[in-house]
């Protein structure tokens, strides 16, 4: 059994941040992640073409800028190296191949009883590892687990089917009939990537979606730190439809409420068109309803339509795994593995836990959340010892 002041779960950017906060102030804290490097969201499942989608001011980790030779919008690799840059500087040192299998608060000790496999042995044997803390901070974040959704007929699909987090460029898909189910950013880029590798691209876009450029959303938010969200919505919404037009006729439909107001409110980001809508607007990407149900390789759609296709990408998001291993604290997390706290609130929860990059707001989220868990953390560790 290994004590220390505080467990962070996951090494990801938010597990990165919280460790370098803690360690600014000679915290004590030891870092677990399942797999075999940090970031590996980053560096092992997503695709080659991707950027970050927010200016670099945007989403920086705490206290470190990004370079000032950097684009203001940053590629993959450029983040990569931002973050090497980052763990080196902060001098953080995830515990790689942990898995977390219990973790149960232990309300006669006062501390966090966090049980783990260590998949780093040899011939095959695994080690179980158990490490206790009086504070806990879940940085396995929101993006955790890919989810596919139930669709009748799948199981039985005759072609290749992946969830976005496997993609990572159409170079195989040229000439292949490909489907993206979901209209959010990963798919929309997907779709604009497999068409720009010779796919015959459709996408399914069920619900309704804003649709902005990145030089939008950058005056958007520079406006919100001096407008309100209201007013900021309106200009966006305005300078939107004068770019794109009426994009109900091509089966894109416009939410009700703006686009800021519902990052807000529910976590849905705008889609950031990477060139997406234009090959919409020409037919090269076809637009698609809801699938009814598959057969073989073929999809029926809601509106009675039936075709064929070789092969489907499944852009449909998310879900936390912090349910999986986290027992109790029901107080603190849902059933989903979501805090109970509404914003800004969120990251603090009963006992000593904490959780960082769960606000659906992006890096900019993430570096306020690890700054206000290693403050707290500080200030009741301090408390304790006057």
């Amino acid at each position: 059994m290994e004590e220390t002041m505080v467990v962070i779960v996951g090494a990801g950017p938010a597990g990165l941040a919280t460790s370098a906060c803690l360690n600014r102030l000679s915290i004590p804290n030891i870092v677990l992640e399942r797999e075999d490097c940090y970031a590996s969201l980053w560096k092992k499942r997503s695709y080659d073409r991707l950027k970050l989608h927010l200016a670099k001011q945007f989403c920086h980790l705490p206290y470190m800028d990004f370079p000032p030779n950097a684009p203001t919008y940053v590629p993959k690799n450029g983040f990569i190296d931002y973050l090497d840059n980052y763990v080196s500087h902060f001098g953080i040192t995830p515990r790689y191949l942990r898995s977390v299998e219990s973790v149960i608060y232990d309300s006669d000790a006062e501390k966090w009883q966090i049980v783990v496999k260590n998949m780093t042995t040899t011939d095959n044997v695994i080690e179980t590892e158990v490490y206790t803390s009086r504070f806990l901070v879940v940085a396995s974040g929101e993006n955790s687990q890919g989810t596919i959704p139930d669709i009748d007929g799948l199981d039985s699909y005759g072609g290749e089917y992946i969830h976005s987090n496997q993609y990572e460029n159409g170079r195989k898909f040229r000439g292949k009939d490909v489907l993206v189910v979901g209209c959010g950013n990963s798919g929309m880029e997907i779709a604009y990537d497999l068409w720009n590798w010779g796919a015959n691209t459709s996408i399914v876009v069920r619900n309704p979606v804003h649709v902005l450029t990145k030089e939008m959303v950058k005056m958007a938010m520079i406006m919100s730190q001096y407008l309100p969200c209201k007013a900021v919505d309106k200009i966006t919404v305005a300078i939107s439809r004068l770019k794109y037009g009426k994009l109900s006729k091509y089966g894109i439909r416009m939410p009700t409420k703006g686009p800021f107001h519902l990052k807000e409110t529910t976590g849905r980001s705008p889609v950031i068109d990477v060139g997406t809508i234009s090959k919409i607007k020409s037919g090269e990407i076809k637009v698609l309803p809801g699938m009814e149900y598959i057969k073989d390789n073929e999809v029926v759609f809601t509106n009675g339509a039936t075709l064929q296709f070789d092969a489907i990408v499944f852009a449909t998001g998310y879900k936390s795994t912090v349910r999986n291993w986290l027992k109790g604290s029901y107080e603190s997390f849902d059933e989903k593995g979501m805090p109970k706290n509404s914003f800004p609130y969120h990251w603090k929860g009963g006992n000593g836990i904490y959780n960082a990059g769960f606000s659906r707001r992006g890096l900019q989220g993430i570096s306020s959340d690890a700054q206000n868990i290693a403050n707290d953390i500080y200030t009741n560790i301090t408390a304790a010892l006057s």
